[in-house]
């Protein structure tokens, strides 16, 4: 996974986690989904690209590299 797409990810993760919690904090129920809503597509984004870089690392394996 490239290092720009890993800092991607944290940064949705930890915006979502800040909706969330002022969300959480105010009694905005909104805010609240939206942020657990951000961090649930940041966790999948992480696990697709940790996917294929297991598919290229058996690949690489396969083919001897």
């Amino acid at each position: 996974m490239g290092s720009k797409d890993k800092a991607s990810n944290k940064a949705q993760d930890l915006k979502g986690k800040a909706k969330e919690s002022v969300g959480s904090a105010t009694g905005n129920q909104d805010l609240r989904r939206k942020g657990a809503a951000d961090q649930t597509k940041a966790a999948l984004k992480d696990s697709g690209e940790k996917v294929k870089d297991a598919a290229s690392h058996a690949k690489d394996a396969v083919q001897g590299r």
